[in-house]
């Protein structure tokens, strides 16, 4: 009992210090307490069921790949098959070589051009999308705002409604042919739906194909390749920095090219017109030109473009003209041509490069003639600043006059649509509201005139009759047809004629050399009319048996027509003709050889200058003796090329900040740095008295310091080619992160902007010279015979990245190989067979 009272006391004490003191909370366990083993069960149980969640995820995910590839797989051309095309008169039979290039064979022109129309859907329909969206400012429909800076310039010019006047105006025949090219496009659509390209597959099917699309790869290419009033544009802008004297020499005015023996391959300038009067100076003009499109940002095209040569029967090694072409513009995957050859009956064939969107072989030739193109680079279009007359009107001789206005509504995907005020002048659009919607601050707007703009543009007439001309004469009249670019276009026809011709408008001033931007209110340096075609400067079965072209000037001496102010070095062109000068009568591979020369005759000129500048200490020095023993070879193997354009792009960037250019205001241009290191006065003026060597072995030394840690440390181990290489890319997945790595196609690459074998130069990246445009197409032509066609593009035939033929022309283009499109030989690859 009195154990059972102390208990008692003992548990009374115990509660009582509890309530006192209490005890913590039992600790918060993640798991109820159970034996360790249960823990170990639940902790398995758990991991089992993450791995069968992160294995159904991984499951899902390789069924969404697979899927996705699938799709994409799905959307590949078959290379066999029978197909359908509403109004064809009978079967057309289509048979492919090796690499994806087509023989059709057709009964009548109109279904060869609807087959065609099919296969350039069936392999580059989104390039064609592409194209037709960015010439009637529908890029941000797809881009979203990335594409607008194109889309508000493309509206502003209304290539659109222009196309569609100048499609209404064509004779029946020209339309019938780019309605049957539109039902061969339709067709495939038609059958293929969103699938007609992998891009579909997530954009949607594309809109049906009309003619006036057609007629849009003209108005793009009359654009891009008759850039001028951006040269006014920027002499107006850097006269407000540079002295007159110095600002001429940006723009040299002493390229004239020509060989003793061969007259009508002489140039010289014409003599320019009165001067307008002048315009008060111009501000703001960087916030406009940030707001046009630009090469290679958005600009599709340079401005500055091709090779073309002739000879005739008397000179060729196989009695008949041979002729070769390759035009230099802006690089991209797939490349802008795509090859054909056509079969029609009687033995009359076409080949050559074709342009997808267009019916017809552009550059090539038929059984019969031979025909390619390069660009005139004559002045063509003028910036007219007009001075305004209230909000809605400007001056005139006559009086003010009402701004023709339209609204352009701008649909922008994840974004809000964009509105556009579009004013026009009597001289043309009012490109100024780009960056000043009311009008600049000083009272005026700046209009553009551009012949490719007028109405009645037949170009699309003078293509179709150059593909069936047989003769230089039938030639000479479809050149007049081609209204727009301003163009030379080299012939040969099988009779051993050769000819060259010039295309387009070239527009007569009232005064004024079209250099910069003059008044428009007074009418004085109006445009009276255009130079009749006879009165151009075109050149028929010369004496001397050649004729050749490199965008170098080409108005003869004394000659009438004042086709412009500014004209690039003419380098390529002789070069061109020192090669044909050579002892031997040249064939097809010799021309192919010509082609792929890499030779710098601008190099070799300027580099008397860099091998008298004082040699630097270290690396440098020894940079400078390996361009002192250096000839102007820019082959990829070779070190020489890297230390020349590097050391040249500092030296030039050097001189115009001495001169007080802001910092990327200029680029200085191979011509202004020919002058400057040949000419002592213009060097003396622009590197100071003690001249240009001080800053070239200063350039030297930042080229070879800037560059040792991305090349190595010893500059005779450089490379040309890697440093110089040709990228092409998608236009739409080279944003996109992943794909564009994985579509893009690469090569390294020799030759510059003044070779040949063209491969211009971009900005320098990273140590890098980029080739960003040059000969995506080659082609030699041999009148002696109807199957020696020899031609190459630079990616391949197909748009689709799954494709084999996505690049498998870029060795043979970078090695200057061409490949015979003559029938096919052997076993086709795939046949196609098209029934109406």
């Amino acid at each position: 009992m009195a154990r059972a009272a102390a208990t008692d006391v003992e548990t009374a004490l115990t509660g009582f210090a509890r309530r006192i003191d209490p005890a913590p909370p039992p600790r918060r366990r993640w798991f109820p307490s159970r034996p360790a083993g249960a823990i170990f069960t639940r902790v398995k149980t758990l991991l089992r069921w993450c791995g069968r969640i992160a294995g159904g995820l991984i499951l899902l995910l390789a069924l969404v790949v697979a899927g996705v590839a699938a799709t994409v797989w799905w959307t590949l051309p078959a290379r066999d098959g029978h197909f359908d095309i509403p109004g064809l008169s009978a079967p057309v039979e289509v048979a492919f070589d090796e690499y994806g290039i087509p023989r059709i064979s057709a009964r009548a022109e109109h279904d060869a051009w609807a087959a065609l129309g099919w296969l350039h859907a069936r392999d580059r329909m989104f390039q064609m999308e592409m194209m037709r969206r960015g010439a009637s400012g529908r890029l941000a429909e797809v881009t979203g705002s990335g594409g607008l800076r194109v889309d508000r310039f493309m509206r502003l010019l209304g290539l659109v409604p222009r196309a569609e006047a100048d499609l209404a105006a064509l004779p029946a025949d020209v339309r019938a042919a780019l309605e049957a090219y539109a039902r061969g496009v339709n067709a495939w659509i038609a059958r293929r739906g969103r699938f007609a390209g992998p891009e579909f597959v997530l954009l949607g099917a594309p809109e049906p194909w009309r003619p006036v699309d057609s007629l849009l790869w003209g108005k793009v290419m009359g654009l891009w390749l008759s850039g001028n009033w951006r040269t006014e544009l920027d002499r107006a802008r850097l006269a407000a920095i540079l002295p007159p004297e110095r600002l001429e020499d940006l723009w040299p005015r002493d390229f004239s090219a020509g060989r003793p023996d061969a007259p009508e391959m002489q140039a010289a300038l014409a003599p320019a017109e009165a001067p307008p009067p002048a315009v008060p100076p111009l501000a703001g003009l960087e916030r406009l030109e940030a707001a046009l499109p630009r090469f290679p940002e958005d600009a599709p095209l340079p401005s500055m473009a091709s090779n073309a040569w002739t000879v005739d029967g008397a000179r060729s090694a196989t009695g008949a003209p041979l002729l070769a072409s390759d035009p230099h513009l802006g690089f991209g995957a797939p490349i802008l041509w795509y090859l054909a050859r056509i079969e029609l009956p009687g033995g009359r064939i076409l080949a050559g490069a074709s342009a997808p969107g267009v019916p017809g072989i552009v550059i090539g030739r038929s059984d019969r003639l031979a025909w390619g193109f390069t660009t005139t680079h004559s002045d063509t279009q003028d910036v007219f600043v007009e001075r305004l007359a209230g909000p809605d009107a400007y001056e005139t001789p006559e009086g003010p006059r009402t701004f023709t206005v339209r609204e352009e509504v701008i649909q922008v995907r994840w974004g809000a649509p964009v509105t556009l005020r579009v004013r026009e002048t009597r001289h043309g659009p009012v490109v100024s509201d780009l960056d000043a919607p009311a009008g600049r601050a000083d009272g005026t707007v700046l209009a553009v005139a551009m012949a490719n703009l007028q109405p009645g543009d037949t170009a699309a007439a003078g293509l179709i009759a150059l593909n069936g001309a047989r003769s230089i004469a039938e030639a000479r009249e479809a050149a007049r047809l081609i209204t727009s670019p301003s163009q030379n276009l080299m012939v040969a026809d099988a009779d051993g004629g050769i000819a060259m011709f010039l295309t387009g408008r070239a527009p007569v001033r009232r005064s004024g050399d079209g250099s910069r931007p003059v008044p428009g209110w007074d009418g004085s340096a109006d445009w009276t009319g255009f130079a009749p075609f006879e009165a151009l400067p075109h050149v028929e079965r010369p004496a001397s048996g050649l004729i050749a072209n490199a965008n170098n000037r080409i108005v003869p001496a004394g000659h009438g027509v004042f086709l412009g102010r500014d004209w690039p070095g003419d380098w390529r062109f002789r070069r061109i003709g020192a090669l044909l000068d050579g002892p031997s009568r040249p064939d097809a591979a010799g021309f192919a050889a010509m082609q792929a020369d890499r030779y710098s005759l601008f190099a070799a000129e300027v580099l008397p200058a860099l091998r008298a500048a004082p040699r630097p200490p270290g690396a440098a020095g020894a940079a400078h003796d390996i361009l002192s023993a250096w000839q102007g070879g820019m082959e990829a193997a070779r070190a020489e090329p890297l230390l020349f354009h590097a050391a040249l792009a500092r030296f030039g960037r050097g001189l115009l900040t001495r001169a007080g250019l802001p910092e990327d205001a200029w680029r200085a241009s191979p011509e202004f740095l020919r002058r400057v290191l040949t000419d002592a006065a213009t060097g003396a003026a622009w590197c100071g008295e003690a001249g240009c060597g001080p800053l070239l072995s200063a350039a030297l030394a930042r080229a070879v310091a800037d560059l040792a840690p991305v090349h190595g440390p010893d500059p005779a181990a450089w490379r040309w080619g890697p440093a110089h290489e040709a990228r092409f890319e998608h236009s739409l997945l080279r944003f996109l992160p992943g794909l564009g790595a994985l579509t893009r196609i690469t090569t390294p690459t020799g030759g510059d902007g003044e070779t040949v074998a063209r491969a211009g130069l971009g900005p320098e990246v990273g140590g890098r010279f980029g080739n960003i445009h040059g000969a995506g197409f080659r082609g030699v032509f041999d009148l002696a015979d109807p199957t020696a066609t020899f031609v190459v593009i630079a990616t391949g035939q197909s748009g689709h990245p799954m494709s084999q033929h996505w690049a498998d022309q870029v060795p043979a283009w970078r090695d200057g190989v061409l490949l015979r499109l003559g029938p096919v030989e052997g076993e086709p690859s795939g046949r196609i067979r098209l029934t109406p």
